[in-house]
Order: C-alpha cells, then structure tokens, then sequence
C-alpha cells in the first residue's frame, strides 16, 4: 500500500497544478440536481489556471479561471492583453511542456478515472475540496473588505459540512447561498498591485508575477498544505484532486485551442482578460 501511495504522489507531483478551473461547463456529463453542484473553484489547472477557485478550488490555490467567464478572442489579431510578456521564450516552453503533459498524461488519467466514477460522485468529491479550501475564500473576502461575501462562505461551510459532508452544496440548494471564490491574487489586485509581467509555471499553467506571490500566500491557508507537507500523503490528495477536477473539465482546452489562430496569445489574452475581471468584481 505504502509502493502504491508513493507511486500516485510521484503523478501527484508531476500533476499537482494540472487540474483547476472552476465554475466548469461540463461537457459531455447530463446536469446533476443543484445540491450536487458546488461552484468549482481552482486549484491550479494546467490549461485553465485557473482560476477559482479557489479561490475556490482551482485556484492552487484558489486561482480560478473559467472560460463561461469571459468572451475570447482567439484571434491573435484581436485585442492584446495588457500585460508584458518579457519572459516569452521561457512561457511558450513551458506552455508546451504544460500541452504536452496535458495531452499525454493529465487527459488519459482522468478519462480513465471518469469511466470508472459516475458524475454524481466526482462532483460530490469536487464539492469536498471545494469546501475543504473554504478558509482561502473566507480570508480574502475579508482582506479585501466584502464583509457580506466572508459571512456568506462561513455560513456555507457550516451548512455545507454539518448537513452535506461536504460532499452536497446544501448551502445553495436550500438556503441560495452562492460561493464568492477570493484568493490572495485577486487581494493583491483590490489593493493596487498591477499583474506585473505574465508568467507560465510548469505543471501549474498561466500565471502573472503578482498570481504567482498570491498562489504563495494561499498555499499557507490550504488546510491539505499541513498534511506532512511535501510528502506523498499530500501529494496525492493534492493529485486526486486535480485528476478529479480535471475529469469535470474535459473538453475545455481542446475548444480553446481549435478556436484559436495562436493558442498561446489565446490562452494568455483569456487568463488575463479573466483575471482583471475577478480583480473588479
């Protein structure tokens, strides 16, 4: 058993920033009834870092980018994102290495995990993760002065782990309690901290120097941060995490790309388009 955990956190390392991207359209799944459908916010995605969360999911930690969230341009002739791009050799290596380990690794993993684990359960486990961060949300709700979106996550997590486990988004099926994903990116951002230059991370995807110091600070309120932190416990809740999001997502990146003229300027225009909107929210 020891062998296998080992084995799964050496996936969950190389996976550990490949599967945020949060609220999700999911593609080829029927809709579940709304108490099994939490928001789900990002813990990183390698293709759509988004993110939520998350923070809600995604996020990690909390970063959430959707594709719902925003109209694309992905022509690259369109409107370029406002952001500087200095380290453009070092983001399109990355961005390719990320392509490639999504393609070869991160999307056949979770397809197989997908056939084996019906909708309703990856999204009762998405809902899991989605409160377990809970404290990411709740934290920058207040930094950033929303008093009434910081009552409104405590309450869920209270409703949502005393009634459902976790597992069911009773909070918003009974009582219409919406998620209000922050993370310390979007904090940044409210106090006057500009994106800085764009950034793509290995295994964790799209990013900017400010995002990045956020994903820092959110890690230290990840309560799966404290579970014997870089060792293979954590790493592989950390990795079936990702697997998980990353079955509920399938499809996201593939339409991304085939629209684009540029994926790269796509996905980077897109993230950051993303960004600036949760930024003003």
């Amino acid at each position: 058993m020891k062998k296998l955990l080992s084995l799964f956190a050496v996936v969950a390392f190389l996976a550990i920033g490949c599967a945020s991207a949060p609220p999700v359209t999911h593609h080829s799944d029927q809709p579940l009834p709304n108490e099994f459908s939490q928001s789900y916010e990002p813990r990183p995605f390698i293709v759509l870092a988004a993110a939520e969360e998350s923070s809600g999911k995604k996020d990690e930690f909390g970063e959430d980018f959707v594709l719902d969230d925003i109209e694309i341009d992905t022509d690259e002739a369109g409107v370029e994102a406002e952001i500087a791009d200095p380290l453009y050799f070092w983001n399109i290596a990355a961005y390719h290495f990320n392509d490639k380990f999504y393609f070869w690794l991160l999307k056949p993993v979770a397809q197989g995990y997908k056939f084996v684990f019906p909708q309703v359960v990856r999204t009762g486990i998405d809902n899991f993760f989605t409160n377990l961060v809970f404290p990411i949300r709740f934290i920058n709700n207040l930094l950033q002065g929303k008093g009434e979106g910081a009552e409104r996550e405590l309450a869920r997590f209270a409703i949502n782990t005393m009634f459902g486990f976790g597992f069911v988004d009773v909070a918003k099926k009974y009582n219409g309690y919406e998620a209000s994903p922050e993370d310390f990116g979007q904090t940044l951002g409210k106090w006057g901290v500009g994106n800085g230059f764009y950034l793509i991370l290995p295994l964790i995807g799209p990013s900017t120097a400010r995002d990045g110091i956020g994903l820092a600070g959110d890690y230290f309120l990840d309560p799966v941060s404290y579970v014997t932190p870089f060792f293979p416990d954590s790493l592989a809740i950390r990795a079936a995490d990702t697997v998980n999001g990353a079955s509920l997502t399938l499809g996201d990146y593939e339409a991304l790309k085939k629209g684009a003229l540029d994926p790269y300027i796509a996905l980077r225009n897109a993230y950051v388009e993303s960004r600036k909107k949760k930024v003003q929210e």
